[in-house]
């Protein structure tokens, strides 16, 4: 309990400062943002009423201070096209973007970590050879390569799969495993790096010279004290997952954050880019809480010290 205490009060000046970042985010462009947003062709009174409207007639102390007691409610304001408030328009796409997230998440464990435990079982074999170099290529290949070439091959070429849009579960393949990857590739090599470390150790030949059955040797002994690093990984490629899903998402026309967040700028469309920017920024906040809640569970001395 005091180790979730310290680290909820750790995790505090972290939100907040998220929170002025982003705040600031508008004044750090270059020239009126009002300008930017309505063009230089606009006439007075509209820029006057957008500038009312968006509150930035106001000094920036009392600009601070609404937005921050905005968010403390979960206002980020209203969108300038749809009038709705922006929290409504994000958390109306967050279930496609957590769908493909959590299945790119999962494409990368059940590939990464079983692949890894193995090359380092069998450590310079055609198997640990073959897990290197899909290693190397998995975090070489770019999404926005990668992503059309799958379209090309399995939608096109093999009419196996639909190209884009969400639907059911053969609408999810193509963009979750463009997504994962990567991941699944840096899984990999980090597990088996982290197994490596460990397999030569005491615990391990005890545990081998009872008699265990191999998979209990490295995938419950081995693995469970090679887990740091991995659930690193983890936690920050998560957040990455997120915002990976920009272009994972435009390439498939998948209706996710990632798509609102660049119809967002690209309509310049100051409130909700300002939103979708706090809510992944805090994503990656939680994630990184939560990894350390996990470092505490797989290993006490992280609880204990």
């Amino acid at each position: 309990m005091t180790y979730l205490i310290k680290r909820i009060i750790a995790t505090i000046p972290v939100v907040f400062g998220v929170i002025t970042l982003t705040f600031m985010l508008i004044h750090f462009v270059p020239g009126d943002p009002v300008d930017i947003m309505l063009g230089d062709t606009a006439a007075a009174i509209d820029k006057d009423a957008l500038r009312r409207e968006l509150g930035l007639d106001k000094p920036l102390l009392t600009q601070y201070k609404d937005y921050l007691f905005g968010v403390l409610q979960l206002d980020f304001g209203r969108s300038l096209h749809s009038k709705m408030p922006v929290i409504d328009e994000i958390l109306e796409r967050l279930p496609a973007t957590a769908e493909l997230t959590i299945a790119a998440m999962v494409w990368a464990l059940f590939l990464g970590i079983p692949f890894g435990v193995l090359a380092a079982i069998k450590q310079y074999s055609a198997i640990d050879n073959s897990v290197l170099v899909f290693g190397l290529l998995g975090m070489s290949l770019p999404r926005f390569w990668l992503g059309p070439m799958l379209i090309l091959v399995f939608s096109i070429h093999l009419d196996l799969l639909p190209v884009s849009e969400r639907g059911g579960l053969e609408h999810l393949i193509l963009p979750s495993v463009s997504l994962g990857m990567a991941l699944g590739a840096i899984l990999m090599r980090m597990t088996r790096a982290s197994v490596l470390e460990v397999i030569k150790d005491d615990y391990v030949r005890t545990a081998r010279a009872k008699g265990l059955p191999p998979y209990i040797v490295y995938f419950k002994h081995a693995l469970r004290n090679a887990l740091m690093p991995i659930i690193t990984i983890i936690g920050l490629q998560f957040g990455t997952l997120l915002t990976g899903a920009v272009i994972t998402e435009t390439i498939f026309d998948w209706p996710g954050i990632g798509t609102l967040f660049l119809n967002s700028i690209q309509q310049r469309n100051y409130p909700l880019v300002q939103g979708c920017v706090l809510f992944i920024s805090l994503t990656y906040v939680v994630v990184n809480f939560f990894t350390d809640l996990a470092y505490a569970l797989v290993n006490p001395k992280v609880r204990l010290s």
